[in-house]
């Protein structure tokens, strides 16, 4: 993270901790109706009415998930939320709420947090989002963010991952493996400043994937999408580790096996030729890479017409009897069982 010398930085020792959490949401605005008192008070207070509440939190450590050699303060603000708000989309409800828990070292001073809520702030306001709570903490071992998200949904609209059953249609949104390969990208020209540091990357023939990996969007418009084409998921995740995993985690929750098509699997052609240049298959990354905070859900097969066409939709398989398995289909038409290899935060790098 390059950093102006010359420039005047506030410690936060001369805020407080209330003082800090004052400034640093201030320009926070209220924009749902079941937001009844957000920040300011011992606790937020909500009301659902008869819709049902939907939680889901994640918590983003530094050198583990995020590294702030490359990460803008403010796009890890933004991304924060975004990893949270895409599991309540995965439910296929609206979120709502969140709130932003932080611990970070005396090495960040205040202007550095004002980018970070800056980036907070605006995926809360592109969103529709209410920030309603959260602390601050010091650490003395690098920055720590959680996020909590909430959201509404009514009952018999919830989706979850064991709904769906044999002949469903397996469909992905967007396009997979973006967000990996442009890490591959950042790694790479990490360690080249490290050996040169006057030497500046040209990141322009990789804005797209670098994008995917430092700004994602969660699919907010895939559930408004689907809603007014009259589809409900029989079930839904979202593709946070990896499609395989994903794909496997679907299966097991609702004790189906599927067929997934290789030549169907959607990637964009920067992701083909970034893994052509790394030296990477294609099928392999868009299969276990991650980070793409994409959809992936079953529906029933009379439900196809109304989706057949779309852009913003793939279908990329079928589900099958459990005895079957989860299988990929290769372009050669043999079949490969899937495994999990998608990120694991526990396994050494």
């Amino acid at each position: 993270m390059l950093e102006d010398k010359n420039k005047e930085r506030t410690s936060l020792e001369k805020m407080g901790e209330f003082g800090l959490i004052d400034h640093l949401t201030q320009q926070f605005t209220i924009q749902n109706k079941s937001t009844v008192k957000g920040v300011g008070d011992d606790a937020a207070v909500l009301d659902f009415k008869n819709k049902k509440m939907v939680l889901s939190t994640d918590l983003l450590v530094e050198s583990v998930h995020f590294d702030l050699s490359y990460m803008p303060l403010k796009h890890l603000g933004y991304k924060a939320v975004m990893v949270n708000l895409s599991d309540i989309y995965a439910m296929n409800a609206k979120a709502t709420q969140v709130t932003v828990s932080i611990a970070i070292s005396n090495r960040f001073p205040l202007e550095a947090l004002e980018e970070l809520y800056a980036g907070i702030q605006l995926a809360c306001k592109t969103y529709g989002v209410d920030m309603i709570g959260g602390d601050t903490t010091s650490s003395k071992t690098g920055m720590l963010i959680s996020v909590t998200a909430l959201g509404e949904i009514e009952e018999n609209k919830i989706t979850y991952r064991s709904g769906a059953k044999e002949n469903d249609l397996l469909v992905v949104t967007g396009d997979l493996g973006g967000a990996y390969m442009g890490l591959q990208v950042l790694e790479r020209e990490k360690e080249v400043f490290k050996v040169n540091p006057n030497n500046q990357p040209d990141l322009e023939p990789y804005s797209y994937i670098v994008e995917r990996q430092l700004k994602p969007e969660a699919r907010k418009d895939i559930v408004e999408l689907l809603g007014k084409l009259e589809v409900l998921p029989t079930s839904m995740i979202d593709i946070s580790d990896g499609l395989s995993s994903e794909i496997l985690h679907l299966c097991k929750n609702s004790e189906v096996g599927c067929a997934l098509y290789e030549n169907k699997i959607p990637l964009d052609p920067t992701v083909i030729s970034s893994c052509e240049e790394f030296k990477m298959d294609s099928t392999m990354i868009a299969l276990s890479g991650g980070e793409d905070y994409e959809l992936l859900f079953t529906i029933d097969q009379s439900d196809f017409p109304k989706i057949k066409g779309n852009p913003s939709l793939t279908v990329i398989g079928h589900i099958t009897n459990k005895s079957n398995g989860a299988n990929l289909v290769t372009r050669a038409e043999s079949l490969i069982p899937l495994t999990a290899q998608g990120w694991n935060s526990f396994q050494d790098s």
